[in-house]
């Protein structure tokens, strides 16, 4: 199914086909990305993408504020300032947050789009991101183009449009062992000189 982004029901859409457990494709601040509940749409988004079981999705809040809600790691300020935005920081997880993935760290991102932020809230659950792509494949970025991808692999098509073609994805930083390393150069450019 397709709606567009500016459609007035589109976020209840939205939200109706994620509380089902269904993978979604949802527009987003950098690229357009797979969605779905953290943890029950795991699996699903695997099959479709065909990415080996390790490698981790990136979990999206609603609210900067919402990272403490999974981990009890501080966020350093001149870090927290990025979000929200394309920022994706790695932490660990307080015992209670690890799900059924078994990980015990995870990746968040508080997105720079309100609209996918009351997606997220109305869901009163973290979403997974990952790029639309086939593994190993590159980013799709034209709405035409990931219609004949997937459409028949997801529940609900969310169209606001071509994404700009290179566009990069959020930029990973991992502060799970304490001192901030890079991981991903992506949208948001971080010099190494701020990595203190």
């Amino acid at each position: 199914m397709l709606i567009t982004k500016s459609h007035p029901e589109s976020i209840s859409l939205a939200v109706s086909f994620l509380l089902k457990e269904e993978a979604v494709i949802l527009p987003t601040d950098t690229v357009y990305g797979f969605s779905g509940i953290v943890p029950a749409a795991d699996r699903r988004i695997r099959e479709i993408k065909g990415r080996c079981e390790t490698k981790p999705f990136i979990r999206l809040v609603a609210d900067p504020a919402d990272i403490h809600l999974y981990s009890s790691m501080p966020i350093p300020e001149w870090l927290l300032k990025y979000w929200p935005g394309p920022l994706t920081v790695i932490v660990p997880l307080i015992p209670q947050a690890v799900d059924d993935t078994k990980t015990q760290t995870a990746a968040f991102r508080c997105p720079g789009d309100e609209w996918l932020r009351c997606v997220i809230r109305s869901c009163g659950y973290p979403l997974y991101s990952t790029s639309v792509n086939r593994s190993g494949t590159p980013i799709l970025y034209s709405i035409d183009s990931i219609m004949k991808e997937f459409e028949h692999d997801v529940s609900l098509i969310v169209d606001d449009g071509d994404s700009i073609p290179g566009q990069l994805p959020s930029t990973i930083v991992d502060i799970s062992q304490g001192a901030a390393r890079i991981v991903r150069q992506g949208t948001l450019c971080l010099k190494e000189i701020e990595m203190i």
